[in-house]
């Protein structure tokens, strides 16, 4: 019969095999350049040279390993052999381990956790010879996607936020909360002139996807709402939007000349503060904290519009 030490041991040895096999599927990235916003990531797959490199940024309370797996991004770059980067925002920087979106030194341009971010990506896509870079958060990591959108708009192809909030909304946490309660104190107008004047040089702004569930009591459905219009104002100044209806949510789009979106918003029913999953689909996610079961897998629909399922 085995004695309690024994029984200990092999439960802890269990535990780490548990856990290697749960993160077997990523690598942990390591020398990359300055890293001022103290954060770690981890990427997938090892040692490839695919074209399309997608980084993820999760939310509050999240591991972004985990929201990977769940979600249904890492399955899809299994599936469709992309690259996916996954930084990581640890206590220390934040007790709820969000991305510091409405603190200046972090979201300001070569500055905090905005520079660390880039760094990583600039070290994997050289290392993995990447030709295209896509870059999708929620919460609050989809309110560091906009920050870094406007920063580096020559570095992404395209992005998406899901439940987040357009930049600049706000630079301390009183704002943070006020945008997050009741939406941007700008206009879609007046976000426009404020992302001209930063992004004034240019070449072109990357395409952009922008997800809301209509009941979400976290981050004001307001936030989305402007964000798609400004950016849409901006990309296809001419269009008109065009909208269409499905079970469950209906989906805006702002398109080019040629008639491909540029641009849009996805407006779930009945949908709180969350990644949208679709467990019936393959790689359409799973349903937990954070991750609402709907109509539609945010996570293939962003893929589709990025057009990486190819």
């Amino acid at each position: 019969m085995l004695n309690l030490s024994r029984i200990l041991m092999l439960m802890a040895f269990s535990l780490i095999l548990f856990s290697q096999s749960t993160l077997a599927n990523f690598t942990k990235l390591l020398n990359f350049d300055s890293n001022p916003g103290e954060l770690t990531a981890s990427y997938f797959p090892d040692n490839s040279n695919n074209k399309n490199l997608v980084v993820l940024l999760h939310g509050c309370v999240q591991s972004g390993e985990a929201l990977a797996k769940q979600s249904g991004f890492l399955g899809l770059a299994e599936t469709y052999d992309f690259s996916l980067l996954v930084p990581q925002q640890s206590q220390s920087n934040n007790i709820k381990n969000c991305f510091n979106w409405f603190s200046e030194q972090d979201t300001n341009k070569n500055s905090g956790e905005t520079l660390s971010i880039v760094n990583m990506i600039t070290a994997l896509k050289q290392r993995q010879l990447a030709d295209n870079v896509y870059i999708v958060g929620l919460s609050a990591g989809g309110a560091m996607v906009s920050s870094l959108l406007v920063h580096y708009p020559d570095l992404f192809t395209a992005g998406a936020v899901i439940a987040g909030i357009p930049y600049p909304c706000a630079n301390s946490l009183i704002k943070a909360i006020s945008c997050m309660r009741q939406g941007p104190p700008q206009s879609a107008s007046e976000l426009v002139k404020e992302i001209n004047e930063l992004i004034s040089n240019r070449k072109k702004l990357p395409s952009l996807s922008v997800w809301t569930g209509d009941v979400d009591n976290v981050v004001n459905p307001l936030n989305a709402e402007r964000l798609a219009n400004s950016w849409g104002m901006i990309i296809s100044p001419d269009a008109t939007p065009v909208k269409t209806f499905q079970q469950g949510y209906q989906r805006t789009q702002w398109r080019d000349d040629q008639g491909k979106p540029q641009v849009e918003l996805v407006e779930i029913a009945n949908l709180g503060h969350g990644i949208p999953v679709n467990s019936s689909e393959k790689n359409g996610g799973k349903q937990g904290d954070f991750l609402l079961e709907a109509p539609v897998s945010a996570a293939k629909s962003i893929i589709d519009f990025w057009q990486i399922n190819k």
